[in-house]
This record gives structure tokens, sequence and C-alpha cells, in this order.
């Protein structure tokens, strides 16, 4: 419980921070293929996606609950929580930061990954 008081406050920090600590939480956890996605060029929505995969049922429920848990302690809690009777896919809304943790099938059927490529990544994909 020490180490978590000597966390720094996310409640003031700027987006990227805030999905570089989620991205963090989500490791410390095990979650797979995480990845962070700058959107604010696509969408209004956010300035960032950060994107994961569960295992299983109860692994997707426990890396959205611990990111929930832990950016809490840590001062900011979510605007709102979807999904925690689906297991499939869960959103956590931070207003800037969108976290999605989701199962590797329903991510693939979703795609969100292509869906919100930066335009640097479809440009490195045509020069391949």
């Amino acid at each position: 419980m020490e180490e978590i008081k000597n966390l720094k406050p996310l409640d003031n920090v700027g987006a990227r921070e805030l999905a570089d600590a989620v991205a963090e939480i989500l490791d410390d956890k095990k979650g797979r293929d995480i990845k962070i996605m700058a959107i604010a060029d696509k969408t209004d929505i956010a300035d960032y996606f950060v994107l994961c995969n569960g295992t299983s049922n109860t692994h997707i429920r426990t890396l959205a609950d611990e990111v929930e848990y832990q950016v809490g302690l840590r001062g900011l809690k979510p605007i709102s929580f979807e999904g925690r009777g689906n297991n499939s896919w869960i959103l956590i809304d931070y207003g800037f930061v969108v976290v999605h943790v989701f199962s590797r099938e329903a991510r693939e059927f979703y795609n969100l990954d292509k869906l919100y490529r930066s335009k640097r990544s479809e440009s490195e994909e045509n020069d391949a």
C-alpha cells in the first residue's frame, strides 16, 4: 500500500500522461496487445484511446476494475463505465482518455485499431 501512496495524482495531468498510466496498470495485470492511440485528429470523443485484450471474461473484468481502482486511488473517477455485465468489451471513459478492454474476438470484430489508426500508420503500411 505504501507504493500506491507515492504515485503521482492523476486528476490534473495531461491526456497522454493519463493514457501512459492506464497502459502501465494494464501491463502490470498482464493485459495483452496494449496500444495507446492518439485520436484527437479523428474525433471529438477523446484525445487518446487505450486498447487492451484480456484472456478470459474474468481477466477482462479484472483489468477494467483494476484501472478504475488504481486511477481512483490517484484522484480521478471515470465519467462512465460501460459493459460490466458484458465481459467482451468494457469501456472506461475519463473524458480525454477512453479505455477499451476487449476479448480478442471483440477487438477483432470492432477493429478500432484500424478505424482510428493515424495517418502516419496508414502511410507506413502503404510503404511496406
